[in-house]
């Protein structure tokens, strides 16, 4: 398959971009593909940072020793999972009301990535919960409706692979985002709703953190890092869609 010449960004104006020029097929493919190594290159470096501070610097926990350290992994993993997935869901939703063939694209992309982050925190929940609670799992409401979510990529991506009309498949798609979203205010909110075994948050935007700032430090830049690789893996997987359906020429 032949790849798309470079399209110009769209202009209104000398000097003024149109921004809602890359809403194009298109005009976005050059476009990802200049930004899929900056946000690969700054994954790398904010992984290789992150997990230096967070192995190497940080203090060992006074209750939990070094089994704490997964949560330079895990949390982040958490929290990616489910920031995926409400954008793949505002994106199918997007796609579905105002018919944008890039929308629907989108979603399609973000799905193995959200699936990818949700499996890794529930493997990496595992490994923390063995030695913490003594069990690598639990009917815990968190741990449940995480699984959950899990199940909801896998359905949204599997529905679509079973159309074979990608455009119906993306319809069906949608569907099952904006059905499922409903789930992510559940997980978040479920040490708060439920009697649970998962510890409360520890960062949040009412209170001051409750752990060490070096510990803090190495999470936050870990969650950067994670941030970075899930742009940039897709980015690199919308270019393949959009290379599929012939929308870049």
């Amino acid at each position: 398959m032949t790849p798309p010449t470079s399209h110009a960004a769209p202009r209104l104006a000398p000097g003024r971009i149109h921004w809602f020029g890359y809403a194009s097929p298109q005009v976005f493919y050059p476009l990802a593909g200049r930004l899929i190594p900056w946000f690969a290159g700054a994954a790398l470096v904010l992984a290789a940072v992150g997990l230096a501070i967070g192995f190497l610097v940080a203090p060992t926990d006074h209750q939990q020793g070094d089994a704490y350290r997964i949560i330079f992994v895990h949390v982040p993993a958490a929290w990616l999972s489910m920031l995926i997935y409400v954008a793949m869901a505002f994106w199918a939703g997007l796609g579905l009301v105002l018919n944008t063939r890039l929308s629907a694209m989108m979603a399609r992309a973000l799905a193995p990535t959200g699936a990818l982050f949700t499996f890794l925190a529930l493997w990496t929940g595992a490994l923390w919960g063995r030695p913490t609670w003594g069990a690598w799992w639990v009917w815990d409401a968190r741990l449940t409706s995480e699984l959950l979510l899990l199940f909801l990529y896998v359905g949204f991506m599997a529905l679509q692979s079973a159309i074979d009309d990608p455009v119906r498949g993306d319809k069906a798609g949608a569907v099952i985002a904006l059905v499922g979203v409903i789930n992510v205010p559940v997980i978040y909110f479920s040490v708060q709703w439920w009697n649970t075994l998962h510890q409360g948050a520890s960062v949040s935007l009412r209170a001051a953190p409750s752990m060490a700032t070096t510990m803090l430090t190495g999470m936050l830049v870990m969650t950067f890092a994670l941030w970075a690789y899930a742009i940039a893996a897709v980015l690199a997987r919308l270019r393949c869609i959009i290379l599929e359906r012939g929308a870049a020429r």
